[in-house]
């Protein structure tokens, strides 16, 4: 018996289904909200009313490409955290509806695990996958976390951020720079044009596994209130090797405690995952690192890097096999760790 799980992703600004059918892709839609641009950042009740208007045809959309009828679902995995609770309430409705009417079980999944197991997402029997225990990188807006992978379910933070993202270093930065949102890739654009050794920014030295990038953030501001001061134009005239720097120290930051993390466990497979793991940068500095020092590196593809119902359809697949399913009493959640 083929075990078929669709999985909704709504926990920030993109809409997502997916059909999984014993651990193989058959379908991934994702619907984004460009209302938020204007903003420089996501509105969290423009963003649940975008949700309300995409997850019916999003939903639609995935089943159809699938090729299935809703009767031949198994069960409907959804993220219930953490994220935007007027977002999350748009999926986590959706699917105890869904589920009630189907008469089929929910599996909840937290966002942030889905993340860490989109490397299990296969488009074909084929496909490698890692194997455990691995570490994983996770690095996205909100969330730069190492973690030791030791099974589908069993997952342990050894390090993460006290303060600001990787993510939130590069959206932020960008703002200031006066490039568009998300500033993240327009970061990552700029940054093959320009000459990293250019400025110097400050390196946090924060104890154990433990990221820091708030002093990253201040030291690039503060370089730039004294360069405007003495030319209006700085930022404009200094805008890739400005990128090429801030990029080349955000890098140096996550590889250094990634190390240190590959000394402390003697882990040999390397994953990374979320959405700065987009970073061509990023992408290039783990794959090298990881031939370097003679380790098998897993680099998703970037349409597994953003919030995507893919990665919580696997998810809810392996909950799913350990019947590990969701009361229709749990609420979703905002913040929480793995």
């Amino acid at each position: 018996m083929n075990i078929t799980i669709l999985g909704i992703e709504s926990s920030c600004d993109d809409t997502s289904a997916a059909i999984i059918t014993d651990g193989i892709l058959r379908s991934n839609v994702i619907a984004s909200q460009k209302v938020h641009e204007e903003f420089g950042g996501v509105v969290p009740e423009l963003a649940s009313r975008a949700h309300q208007q995409n997850i019916v045809p999003v939903i639609d959309a995935a089943l159809k490409r699938a090729g299935i009828d809703k009767s031949e679902l198994s069960a409907i995995a959804f993220t219930r955290g953490p994220g935007l609770l007027g977002s999350l309430l748009v999926g986590t409705s959706f699917a105890k509806g869904l589920s009630l009417g189907l008469r089929i079980p929910i599996v909840d999944v937290n966002h942030l695990h889905g993340h860490v197991l989109s490397h299990f997402v296969k488009q074909s029997p084929d496909d490698v996958v890692p194997e455990f225990p691995f570490l994983c990188l996770l690095i996205s807006g909100g969330n730069s976390q190492i973690i030791l992978v030791k099974s589908y379910s069993e997952m342990e933070i050894l390090g993460q951020t006290i303060d600001d993202a990787a993510g939130e270093a590069f959206d932020k930065c960008a703002k200031v720079m006066g490039l568009p949102y998300p500033g993240g890739p327009h970061i990552d654009r700029l940054a093959s044009e320009g000459d990293p050794k250019r400025f110097k920014f400050a390196r946090p030295h924060i104890p154990a596994l433990d990221y820091s990038f708030s002093g990253l953030k201040t030291s690039f501001l503060y370089t730039l209130r004294d360069e405007i001061k003495k030319d209006p134009d700085f930022i404009e005239k200094n805008k890739a090797d400005l990128a090429a720097s801030l990029q080349t120290t955000i890098i140096a930051i996550l590889l250094d405690k990634l190390d240190k993390a590959v000394k402390l466990t003697g882990v040999k497979t390397i994953a990374i995952g979320g959405g700065v793991s987009a970073n061509s940068g990023v992408r290039n500095a783990i794959a090298e690192y990881c031939d370097r020092h003679h380790l098998t590196a897993f680099i998703p593809q970037r349409q597994f890097t953003t919030d995507n119902a893919a990665m919580v359809a696997i998810a809810g697949y392996y909950k799913y096999l350990d019947k590990n399913f969701c009361p229709y009493d749990l609420p979703p959640f905002a913040r929480v760790t793995i």
